[in-house]
């Protein structure tokens, strides 16, 4: 039997596996004081919630992600109630669509991280952007996949991510009509409807499956026949797209995904999910995805190298 948990309060202890104890250890020890509870059990301490389980070893959540965790459930209530619901749809000027939904879900997120974290900077797609300069900005698309969600399919989700510094450090990934919420925090692990993610093995791009979101920019580049070849050389090519992809990527289901035309509220989540599973999530070009990149290669790793290779051949 192992022991995970979830941080409540910010304290995180320091050990990845933690053996259930025959005692409970003193109070401000990393497991805390308190009795240790039977299988499938909780055992709430102070500063974090423990859960007893047969097999499932994990990191504590910090107090950032079981914020951001806590803001993604308020996202659902409100996803799940205007949903088929034929809302109006506005236009933006991006061209993209807007609707009641997507406003008042992002209000709730933002209010409870506001709550929370005051200081902190917030980027979000329909409220707007505050304190960029703060040393902790939290990016979040309230309902990545509009158009989906009008049109009364399952492939949109919550996005929601904190960067520190400008290093992405936490994501969620909530997908409620779908049924998935995939989560991670770097350097503590990855999770999807709370089972621990990792991905692939795979290391040739024969052996790989790889999934394409949105091309428009790759299409109508000069990478695009680069891009038609490494297609030849692959085992499976697929389009999950949105979130779907970059969750299969992190589980180990697929392998790797290319994409242009999406930006950090679309996916900084996700890059945060798919690194703290053991890939590696870059823009186009091999650099560290930023607010200012447009373009995404994510990868178990394994491969990251042989498809940049393979795109700028």
């Amino acid at each position: 039997m192992w022991l995970y948990s979830t941080t409540v309060a910010g304290a995180a202890p320091e050990f990845d596996r933690l053996p259930v104890l025959p005692e409970p250890a003193l109070a401000g020890s990393p497991v805390g004081g308190g009795t240790v509870g039977k299988a499938g059990g909780d055992v709430k301490e102070g500063a974090v919630l423990w859960h007893f389980v047969i097999g499932i070893v994990a990191m504590p959540h910090s107090e950032f992600l079981a914020t951001a965790l806590e803001a993604a459930r308020a996202a659902d209530d409100v996803v799940r109630h205007y949903y088929q619901r034929n809302l109006k749809i506005t236009i933006k000027a991006d061209k993209s669509p807007v609707t009641e939904a997507d406003v008042e879900t992002e209000k709730a997120i933002r209010s409870l991280l506001a709550a929370k974290y005051p200081a902190h900077g917030f980027h979000g797609e329909e409220t707007g952007i505050t304190a960029l300069d703060a040393d902790y900005v939290w990016f979040v698309d309230p309902i990545d996949g509009t158009k989906a969600f009008v049109r009364e399919y399952p492939m949109f989700s919550t996005q929601i991510a904190l960067m520190h510094k400008g290093r992405l450090i936490v994501g969620v990934s909530s997908a409620p009509v779908y049924g998935e919420l995939a989560y991670g925090e770097i350097g503590v692990g990855a999770w999807l409807n709370e089972q621990p993610l990792r991905v692939s093995s795979i290391d040739t791009i024969e052996d790989a499956a790889l999934s394409t979101g949105n091309l428009k920019s790759l299409a109508t580049g000069p990478r695009w026949p680069a891009f038609g070849r490494l297609v030849g050389r692959l085992s499976r090519i697929r389009g999950y797209g949105d979130f779907l992809h970059y969750h299969l990527l992190a589980s180990g289901r697929i392998d790797a995904v290319v994409e242009s035309d999406v930006n950090i509220l679309d996916v900084g989540a996700c890059a945060v999910i798919v690194e703290a599973a053991g890939g590696r999530f870059t823009d186009l070009e091999g650099r560290p995805f930023t607010p200012q990149s447009t373009g995404v290669l994510a990868t178990n790793g394994k491969l990251h190298q042989a498809i940049y290779e393979a795109i700028h051949s």
